[in-house]
């Protein structure tokens, strides 16, 4: 299937310029109507959006999802309407009533793109340089999903084989993560991803000007990318033709990104708006609007118009698309009949189905040794890749402490890069010291579909992940997390790589599920749930966070109601429990300790586990009730970081054993001991929550 242009000759008809005119009006008046977005940029960039939809792009309308499409991402988010006026003049499923209803309650178009809200929208983007990074990981999956399904094909000749198209502002180039999924890109050779940065030089503040001074095309230079300029027109606007031969340019270079820098004019022709930053984020009043559609031939008085000759002929969309799709439909049939092997792992991914009996492949392990989770995960990892191709994935650069390394034999890398593993269909990813790329690069790599990522670094540098992280909730994006040294027991690197505040945090996150098993077996469970969690049979997906230990903690037997969040890993013994222990992670063993002295003396205790909160609350009161019986008032948790998740399952009567504050430069065993974390602490918190239920 052949991704080369047919022409280079861009046909651009006095319609078409209506057409992209006709974008500048609905562009001002949706926001006008509703009194408050951005306009500008959808109106200095109508004339590269419709380049895009109508010209460039191989997409049909009436099949948003179709396997072979072009992704295109609008980074610059804040100006929704650029992509919502193309969706409606192309036959996306958008009309006008819902331009009219734009950010309003309930409507189609809200005030930035959001996934699986519109069709059409293919990220959700708003907070700056997020789709970047989300386009980048969308060409790292086109080749990953080439390699499982067609890698032996010649360039440009496989269906698998698209562009990914993105969209930038000069605010998403600020942006720290741009650059180093910028970096990323241009490292990875990625020769299917054209970016256009809408160069207008106004940002909140005024003229950037205000904020930079950079060579921006330099560094995209030094990025590894194939950069060039697309100057205006005479009377300022963009230019489709110099735009077109540059992108037919940019898709003729295989072996690199493309960055495409479009000097453009905000506004543009408002009289007095334009190059202004007011026209960024405001209406521009209708004396202003009137006197713009004056300039492009409109009729002042009317609102929302377009006429039946635009609308027709940009739905020729549809019939495009139609046939665009046909035609792919033709080499995707030939390619299947050709490897019925690989077409039928195509189907069962396609579906969202894992192969059979992968479930068998999960290691146990062996009860009593003292095995880190991290170390766990590792081999669990290993065992999963050799009968998931669609899973793969890396760390920031700390796979040896992560244990994130899925094959060390193939590394997903270009064919000239030095490594001996390297290949460009390789499984284990090296996103480099990047966290918070890495996060929305995994982002675009689940939009994309058809693999399953996950990344890996130290718990404490979620930090640097949070923005990606909390959009991988927001569109319940498949996507795992593998965050390693999950508290103080870390050790000698000290506080700045100790996180104490981050679980509480993270599960702060609405659809984010932490996950931070005890023991081996909790892991391997873990493991298993949340690629049962992927499939469709499950329902609507979520990112999950794996905080692990860095230290060795004992191995228990395997509980299948791990799966559950939380179970009963001891039970009482001698009757009803007085007191239930409920720990996470690394202090379940010190909840498991503190058990045998209360029982020494005559105090029948439980234990719980309780891996994951948000599974735990998944669970039908009645199974929670059986856990944490609300007749049982003495209660304490324990988990080595502060104590916020926990105040809700210990009640009035309950004691907490946390950190509440930061930790320090010594070996973890000293420090658990220092802070307070030892099996006669919460054996003392126990005897204190006994008295106190018992007033």
């Amino acid at each position: 299937m052949s991704t080369k242009p047919t022409t280079t000759d861009l046909e651009w008809t006095a319609v078409d310029q209506r057409a992209v005119d006709t974008v500048r009006v609905l562009a001002m008046d949706s926001v006008q109507k509703v009194g408050n977005g951005h306009p500008g940029t959808a109106m200095s960039l109508a004339p590269a959006a419709y380049t895009l939809f109508q010209k460039v792009m191989r997409h049909d309308p009436a099949d948003a999802d179709w396997t072979g499409r072009d992704r295109f991402v609008l980074s610059a988010g804040h100006s929704s309407l650029t992509l919502y006026i193309q969706l409606y003049l192309a036959g996306f499923g958008l009309e006008l009533d819902d331009l009219k209803a734009f950010r309003t309650w309930g409507s189609k178009t809200p005030g930035h793109p959001e996934y699986g809200h519109t069709t059409g929208v293919e990220t959700t983007t708003g907070p700056l340089g997020q789709g970047v990074a989300n386009a980048v990981g969308m060409a790292m999956a086109a080749r990953y999903e080439r390699g499982l399904f067609d890698p032996e094909a010649a360039p440009s000749t496989s269906p698998f084989d698209h562009f990914v198209y993105a969209i930038a502002g000069d605010g998403c180039l600020q942006e720290g993560i741009s650059a180093e999924a910028s970096s990323l890109a241009g490292h990875q050779r990625l020769g299917n991803l054209i970016m256009l940065w809408d160069d207008n030089h106004i940002s909140i503040e005024g003229d950037t000007e205000t904020a930079i001074s950079e060579d921006t095309m330099k560094r995209y230079e030094a990025y590894g990318w194939h950069v060039q300029r697309v100057e205006p027109k005479e009377n300022g606007d963009l230019d489709p033709a110099a735009l077109f031969a540059a992108i037919e340019a940019a898709k003729a270079v295989t072996d690199r990104p493309s960055f495409i820098a479009m000097r453009s004019i905000i506004a543009w022709p408002a009289p007095n708006a334009q190059n202004t930053e007011a026209a960024h984020g405001s209406a521009l009043g209708e004396e202003e609007i009137a006197a713009t559609k004056r300039v492009m031939g409109f009729d002042p008085e009317q609102h929302f118009e377009v006429s039946d000759e635009v609308i027709a002929h940009t739905r020729k969309a549809l019939d495009r698309g139609r046939e665009a799709r046909a035609e792919w439909e033709k080499a995707f049939a030939a390619w299947r009949t050709a490897d019925p092997q690989r077409a039928a792992e195509f189907d069962r991914i396609r579906a969202g189905e894992l192969p059979e009996g992968w479930e068998e492949k999960l290691p146990e392990f062996e009860t009593g040794k003292g095995v880190a989770t991290r170390a766990a995960s590792g081999k669990i990892l290993q065992a999963l890749g050799a009968v998931i191709p669609e899973l793969w994935g890396g760390s920031a650069d700390l796979a040896g402490s992560n244990n994130t390394t899925i094959d060390k034999t193939s590394s997903f890398l270009p064919a000239d890069n030095p490594l001996p593993e390297a290949d460009p269909y390789g499984r284990t990813v090296h996103f480099g010291i990047r966290e918070h790329a890495m996060a929305a690069v995994m982002n675009g790599i689940a939009l994309h579909g058809n693999t399953r990522i996950y990344g890996g670094t130290f718990l404490v540098f979620s930090d640097y992940m949070r923005n990606a992280v909390r959009l991988s909730a927001l569109m319940h994006l498949p996507v795992t997390y593998v965050w390693t040294h999950d508290s103080i027991g870390l050790g000698e690197d000290g506080p700045t790589h100790q996180p104490v505040e981050h679980l509480a945090s993270l599960r702060a996150i609405p659809g984010l599920n932490i996950v931070r098993p005890a023991d081996a077996n909790e892991t391997a469970i873990a493991w298993r749930e949340i690629l049962r969690r992927w499939t469709k049979e499950f329902g609507v997906g979520a990112p999950h966070g794996l905080a692990l230990t860095r230290q060795g903690v004992p191995t228990y037997e395997r509980n299948e109601d791990a799966a559950k969040g939380g179970y009963v890993l001891f039970e009482a013994d001698g009757g009803e429990p007085q007191v239930v222990l409920i720990g996470t992670g690394s202090e379940v063993q010190l909840a498991v300790e503190a058990r045998e002295q209360l029982q020494a003396a005559g105090v029948p205790t439980r234990v719980v586990s309780m891996p994951s909160v948000e599974w735990f609350e998944e669970q039908e009161p009645g199974y929670r009730d059986s856990v944490l019986p609300p007749s049982v008032k003495a209660r304490v948790a324990v988990e080595a970081g502060i104590g916020l998740t926990w105040h809700r399952y210990v009640g009035d009567a309950g004691r907490i054993v946390s950190l509440e504050h930061f930790g320090a430069s010594a070996d973890g065993k000293v420090l658990f001991r220092e802070f307070g974390f030892t099996a006669d602490a919460v054996a003392a918190a126990a005897r204190e929550s006994i008295a106190a239920a018992a007033r």
